[in-house]
């Protein structure tokens, strides 16, 4: 007899009758109440008589026939410069060194960081513009690969949200909401549509450093008030993959598998005495970890792979961690299924010495980015995965700090910035909505950060008003009460 089994019976033996009556009489009263309130359980959360989603989704979603089955959203973590990669301006050659117009400043808040500048003078970009592709869009030379793929992009330029600094902006992209607390996107997808394989995650989040110190929590890719089983799972690059998922020396996969199921059937147990939900998303993740002792080292084996793929990504690939690694990672993951891969891309805060730090992450990612998007193509894969580009905002068109023939900074702006998308259910090779000739303000077709949550659930078949999770006596959804799906961005 195992130690565990030697607990379970401890555990029956150390129940009293009065115990015992009292739990039964708890549950009969929770059954009757759950039979008298079954349909407004099943209203309020979208699963049948309150039951937990199975691994397939809630019932009923996706809501409609989805354009794309997955979603790879390559963060851009710091805020890269619209006007120095996507959003040319020509005008502001003629107005280098000159002072940004109260007409167009209208008195927008600062950060700590400029606040206190006796002048804002306007800067142009110090990178050369072309237009690419039968769409003729606009990229500057730090972006040859993705220019390169302009056709394939649809470019959003006149995004714009409502934080002004890192944490809030990021946690607003991330949760649709500035203060922290709530789902991610990511896992209110594992929520609504569950998984596609059972051997993996629903949602799988890749971080590359890249440099600045601007840190990422994991309450990023947390859960929030769903259970913690929708939350996104890190993938390390050194190591195991995922923490704890080899067994321990002197520990075989048999002795692992008897001991899950004596702890499996333990937290039953508890389940039953005090009907707590995160008692049996426990029992799931274990069960998850141990599938993913074979699946994963599998996924994270990158020596298959031909040489052409390798040339594709670049060298880069062959380093774990790299933003090009990561690429073609998650290529692999959307391959088995993966419901939806985040990158995260540290170091795009070019508060000073933008000319220099912009170029180099640039090299490290612009080429891994359209590869990504060519490599799906090419596997028949594009047409039903999401693929999102973009930071958490902008930067402005005035200079941080000392302004120099070959030099210069830009703090954070959240008026206007660019973000692409490609792949399922939008269209490609169009630019939708602009900016001024400063690059400061939207003139046209503004896209809010909630229009953007609610246009990329549309893609994977979800109303964003009817996918909702009651907490607290309130129903809450990714897009709170906001959000528009923009139509124009999909096709039809």
């Amino acid at each position: 007899m195992s130690r565990l089994d030697s607990a379970l019976d401890t555990f029956r033996l150390s129940m009293t009758r009065r115990h015992f009556f009292s739990l039964n009489a708890a549950g009969l009263g929770t059954a009757a109440l759950a039979s008298l309130l079954g349909r407004e359980l099943e209203a309020s959360t979208g699963v049948s008589n309150g039951t937990a989603p199975s691994a397939t989704g809630l019932p009923g979603v996706p809501h409609f026939a989805p354009k794309a089955r997955r979603a790879i959203w390559l963060f851009q973590s710091g805020g890269p410069s619209q006007m120095d990669l996507f959003d040319y301006k020509p005008e502001l050659t003629r107005l280098r060194g000159t002072e940004l117009p109260d007409s167009i400043r209208k008195g927008q808040r600062l950060t700590g960081m400029t606040a206190t500048q006796d002048r804002f003078p306007v800067v142009p970009s110090l990178f050369k513009f072309q237009q690419h592709g039968q769409s003729s869009a606009w990229a500057s030379e730090l972006v040859p690969h993705t220019a390169k793929i302009a056709d394939e992009l649809c470019f959003i330029r006149s995004m714009h949200t409502e934080a002004i600094n890192h944490d809030p902006a990021i946690t607003f992209f991330q949760t649709g909401a500035q203060i922290a607390g709530r789902p991610s996107v990511g896992a209110w997808l594992a929520y609504g549509l569950g998984s596609e394989n059972q051997d993996l995650p629903a949602f799988v989040v890749l971080i590359t450093q890249g440099g600045g110190d601007q840190p990422l929590y994991d309450r990023l890719w947390g859960s929030g008030f769903l259970p913690t089983r929708f939350q996104g799972v890190k993938f390390r690059s050194v190591g195991d993959p995922v923490l704890y998922l080899s067994d321990p020396e002197g520990f075989d996969r048999s002795m692992r598998r008897e001991f899950l199921d004596s702890l499996g059937r333990l937290n039953q147990l508890k389940s039953q005495e005090f009907g707590d939900p995160e008692i049996t998303t426990r029992i799931s993740q274990y069960e998850m970890a141990f599938r993913m002792q074979s699946s994963v080292p599998e996924l994270a084996d990158l020596s298959k792979e031909p040489e052409s793929v390798f040339d594709l990504y670049g060298e880069d690939a062959r380093r774990p961690g790299t933003f090009a690694a990561n690429c073609l990672l998650a290529r692999r993951l959307a391959e088995r299924g993966v419901r939806f891969i985040q990158l995260f891309h540290r170091g795009w805060d070019q508060h000073g010495k933008l000319p220099r730090d912009l170029a180099r992450q640039c090299r490290a990612t612009d080429q891994a980015s359209a590869a990504l998007v060519i490599d799906l193509k090419a596997r028949g894969l594009l047409d039903d995965t999401l693929v999102i580009w973009g930071g958490e905002f902008g930067r402005t068109v005035y200079c941080q700090g000392r302004l120099t023939e070959d030099d210069y900074g830009r703090d954070h702006h959240p008026r206007c910035f660019t973000t692409w998308l490609t792949g399922g259910g939008v269209k490609r090779g169009i630019t939708y909505g602009a900016t001024d000739d400063f690059s400061y303000n939207v003139i046209e077709n503004p896209v809010h950060v909630h229009d953007l949550h609610a246009t990329l659930l549309h893609c994977l078949g979800i109303d964003h008003t009817r996918l909702t999770f009651k907490y607290q006596g309130r129903h809450f959804r990714l897009t709170d009460v906001h959000g528009n799906v923009v139509t124009k961005l999909l096709t039809s």
